[in-house]
């Protein structure tokens, strides 16, 4: 077929056809080839492979634990987040959900998500592959429910049909998606660093980090810059590869991993073990846990120490190129107890930027 890229916008038709042609692509890259999303290259196969479903976050949470064990993943541009497990200790709320579960462990933004899929394939042996595939107004993906063999094809498939749409159109039109910190301010020499340090010392838990920045208009990547190396401290290029090495040497230091995009925070909780260097990818592939990040993608990673009412706690956030944030770590503590200190030794061990660029 004539190659649709040449044209001002494909039609469903061409979509399909162009992924007919080139069925070993994937479906992100096939959507950046094609200049759309990848909400409309999924919208290309409605009454096909797929089936436009109800996008509310509480729709799903009411019916995710019946399905059984399931594989979510949630990514941005620069992480992809997998996590196998099944939905428990689930909180529904109109402003926020939270799953808490051993491994599924969310936090959900309903206001982000607009649309949904449910979405049947064929693998090149035949096995039928399902999922349920949720998108914000720009068609970038906020998370998908992959099925696994165990699972319970009965809840699921009664969960389509309940979810299902009478609107059932392959048309798909991408809306501007404003992020959240946008109008915050980005220019170090103009933040009020006194008023920043002392709301920072006043914090006595880590989720009131967010509150301030909000408060203070500030975005993460300038309060870090900003407030101080007593609180933040810029690491080397390497320091989150560094980091899992070294993480992956003591089996008994459980780790938090938290990719989010707008839509969705997904959290691994855990020791890692097996981690995998592949071009540009890092990539963690251990039993119920898949992370696969691009470390080309860091341009700036800190050191952070948020002060808490258990003594400060310390973590590694990293950033691309235009300041949005990748990833972040932390070290895996309950509520109420102190950071452990092999997770604090390992983090303040890690190169700093300073010292690389000195040496």
């Amino acid at each position: 077929m004539q190659d649709p890229t040449a044209s001002s916008r494909p039609t469903p038709d061409q979509i399909r056809a162009f992924r007919a042609e080139n069925p070993g692509m994937r479906e992100r890259d096939i959507a950046a080839r094609l200049g759309i999303s990848e909400a409309e290259l999924v919208a290309a196969d409605v009454g096909f492979t797929a089936t436009r479903i109800i996008a509310d976050p509480a729709t799903l949470l009411a019916h995710a634990e019946a399905f059984g064990e399931i594989m979510a993943l949630s990514r941005n541009d620069s992480a992809v987040h997998e996590k196998i497990g099944v939905f428990e200790n689930i909180r529904s709320g109109a402003r926020a959900s939270i799953v808490l579960g051993e491994n599924i462990d969310l936090r959900i933004f309903p206001n982000r998500w607009a649309y949904g899929f449910a979405v049947a394939k064929t693998d090149k042996d035949g096995n039928e592959k399902l999922s349920l595939q949720y998108f914000d107004r720009s068609g970038t993906a906020v998370f998908k429910l992959h099925l696994r063999p165990g699972s319970n094809l009965d809840a699921y498939r009664s969960f389509v049909t309940d979810a299902r749409l009478d609107d059932q159109s392959r048309i798909f039109t991408a809306e501007a998606v404003t992020p959240h910190d946008s109008e915050f301010e980005r220019n170090p020499d103009a933040v009020d660093v006194e008023v920043l340090r002392g709301r920072w010392a006043a914090m006595t838990d880590t989720h009131q980090f967010f509150g301030m920045l909000s408060d203070m208009k500030l975005h993460r990547q300038t309060a870090l810059e900003s407030v101080g190396t007593d609180y933040a401290e810029e690491l080397a290029p390497d320091a989150v590869t560094e980091m899992f090495k070294r993480a992956a040497t003591q089996p008994d230091l459980p780790i938090m991993a938290f990719v989010a995009n707008s839509g969705i925070v997904q959290i691994h909780s855990g020791p890692v073990s097996n981690i995998v260097e592949m071009g540009p990818w890092i990539n963690v592939m251990d039993p119920t846990f898949h992370l696969h990040l691009r470390r080309d993608h860091i341009t700036r990673a800190f050191l952070v120490r948020k002060p808490t009412a258990d003594g400060h706690v310390t973590s590694v956030e990293a950033f691309d190129a235009e300041g949005g944030m990748i990833i972040q770590f932390f070290g895996k503590r309950q509520e109420g107890f102190a950071e452990r200190p092999a997770w604090r030794d390992l983090v303040e061990n890690l190169p700093r930027l300073k010292a690389t660029a000195a040496a």
